[in-house]
């Protein structure tokens, strides 16, 4: 069995991924990979190998993926990093608001950070046979799909991260034909990152870590190789670009 890699495993839903792969026993282990590097909780300890990793940090993702690559092959890498908002940065309501140093601090965790995982993990897919190379997007990252503005920041950096996937998609056909690329849309998760913008707890489409966490991996499930390149939704459903 190959071995899955969760990438920002020290948030609610990275928990929550680590927990689910880890009792579904598909994989020969699973990676839980973060900033904090240290035991995430109540998440099962086997086969779960946990270590560190910054998104920012090029030398930090290439180590964490010469770690990786010692334990064999991995079949199966998910980013669930993501940057909304955190003291001194909140989403912008209008232009007049977008701060460039705020701008940038978000597109490193949610496009660099992303994209120098992809060009440190794909090299460690199988050259054939499937495998998935994920990240979490978000439905706002959608430009056909934008009705309410604002956001600009955060809804440019998931664009951007679309597009990188899409590219991705596109190289990794070449060299390997059967993996699969694909953005992740959550929906509205129980989370520290969604906290100041979601609804009250039990309203509809409020969903918690690890009911997201299965969702998400029902869809990944689902694809394949045609789908690469695509953004999908909780529910299996493909955003438009």
């Amino acid at each position: 069995m190959a071995s899955a890699v969760v990438i920002g495993a020290s948030g609610g839903l990275g928990r929550a991924l680590v927990g689910a792969l880890a009792l579904g026993g598909e994989h020969a282990s699973v990676f839980a990979l973060s900033r904090a590097g240290a035991a995430l909780g109540d998440v099962v300890p086997e086969p779960v190998r946990y270590g560190c990793v910054d998104v920012t940090n090029e030398a930090s993702i290439a180590a964490a993926a010469e770690r990786v690559a010692r334990c064999g092959p991995v079949g199966l890498v998910i980013v669930a990093t993501g940057l909304l908002h955190q003291s001194g940065l909140v989403p912008e309501k209008a232009i007049r608001t977008l701060d460039p140093a705020a701008m940038a601090t978000v597109f490193a965790v949610n496009t660099i950070g992303p994209a120098l995982v992809a060009k440190h993990f794909l090299p460690l897919l199988p050259r054939s046979g499937r495998s998935v190379f994920a990240a979490l997007s978000a439905r706002v990252g959608s430009i056909d799909d934008n009705r309410l503005g604002g956001w600009y920041a955060y809804r440019a950096s998931k664009a951007a991260l679309n597009q990188i996937l899409r590219t991705l998609s596109i190289e990794a056909k070449r060299t390997h034909p059967d993996a699969i690329v694909a953005g992740l849309h959550p929906g509205t998760v129980a989370t520290g990152l969604s906290r100041p913008f979601r609804p009250d707890a039990g309203a509809p489409g409020l969903f918690t870590p690890e009911a997201s966490a299965a969702h998400l991996l029902a869809v990944l499930d689902g694809l394949n190789p045609p789908d690469s390149g695509g953004v999908f939704a909780w529910d299996g459903q493909r955003i438009p670009a």
